[in-house]
């Protein structure tokens, strides 16, 4: 059996948060870590020993065949330990406002683009018998509103995970499921940021509609975010379920993310309506709050 420091282990998403935190931790413990990122300021940033940043935009079939490359060429013969999908990007708005353009660029980040490197680094999978881990979320179990894009896209990763975990299993290649909830990490900030720019760009018709309940999901996610695990508790989390032994085919990180994930089982549709809405109430203007 190879040691730590003879295997590859890839990740997307890389550039800053989770994905920086978890290639950092897998470094530390001695594993070759290629770590995806989009530009070649953060591959600068990153780079550190048993830390090689790769160009990777899940999006783009060339960088994802180079990558696959990379592997394929590794100068050491190292196997492949894992892939990590973790790349994605939010974007919070009711699905009556978001536009086409950006449904199917969400779907193209958080889901699509996982499927195509997973699909180009299961010929090394299937040679090392490893591992491909997928970041999902809380919201591919929970669905809140304005989350439509973002959920869907993680409900997508949910069920194309199970699919490949029982297609895998009888040739030795494992597949996890990471679900994070309240992480503080960029992308959230990110996509706070974008709810804001659609809350101040919506005509009056559509701000009588949801303008209160846009400012209540800025502000939720604003104190979840606040109170959420640091980017390197939860990098610990992911680098466990890419290298223990006998993993679990679910993680989820955070203890909101264990909580909504059992409700999400337990009640029922209506009820569970029920209880999001309580949860967010407080987040409503003064006014909208009643």
């Amino acid at each position: 059996m190879t040691t730590s420091h003879e295997e590859l282990i890839l990740i997307s998403g890389a550039s800053t948060g989770m994905g920086a935190a978890t290639a950092r931790e897998l470094a530390k413990r001695g594993y070759h870590v290629l770590a995806g990122v989009r530009r070649q300021a953060d591959a600068d940033a990153l780079r550190a020993p048993n830390l090689e940043p790769v160009l990777l935009d899940i999006t783009d079939p060339g960088q994802i065949e180079a990558v696959a490359g990379r592997i394929a060429g590794d100068p050491g013969h190292r196997p492949l330990r894992a892939v990590i999908n973790n790349a994605g990007i939010a974007i919070n708005a009711p699905v009556e406002l978001l536009s086409m353009a950006e449904w199917r660029r969400q779907f193209e980040v958080n889901f699509f683009g996982h499927v195509a490197v997973t699909k180009a680094v299961l010929p090394a999978l299937h040679a090392s018998s490893g591992r491909v881990v997928n970041i999902s979320s809380i919201g591919g179990k929970v669905a809140m509103p304005t989350y439509g894009a973002y959920a869907g896209a993680k409900f997508a990763m949910e069920a194309m995970s199970d699919a490949l975990r029982r297609e895998l299993a009888p040739h030795g290649v494992q597949v996890v499921v990471v679900e994070p909830g309240g992480v503080r990490t960029e992308m959230t900030g990110h996509g706070i940021e974008r709810a804001g720019d659609t809350l101040a760009a919506l005509s009056p018709a559509e701000r009588g509609r949801y303008g209160g309940l846009l400012q209540a999901i800025i502000n939720h996610a604003t104190a979840f975010t606040a109170s959420g695990l640091p980017a390197e508790a939860a990098g610990r989390i992911i680098a466990d379920a890419a290298t223990t032994r006998r993993p679990r085919a679910r993680y989820t990180i955070g203890r909101d993310a264990a909580v909504l994930t059992r409700l999400s089982r337990l009640l029922s549709d209506r009820v569970l309506d029920r209880v999001l809405a309580a949860n967010l109430r407080p987040h409503f203007p003064k006014e909208q709050a009643a």
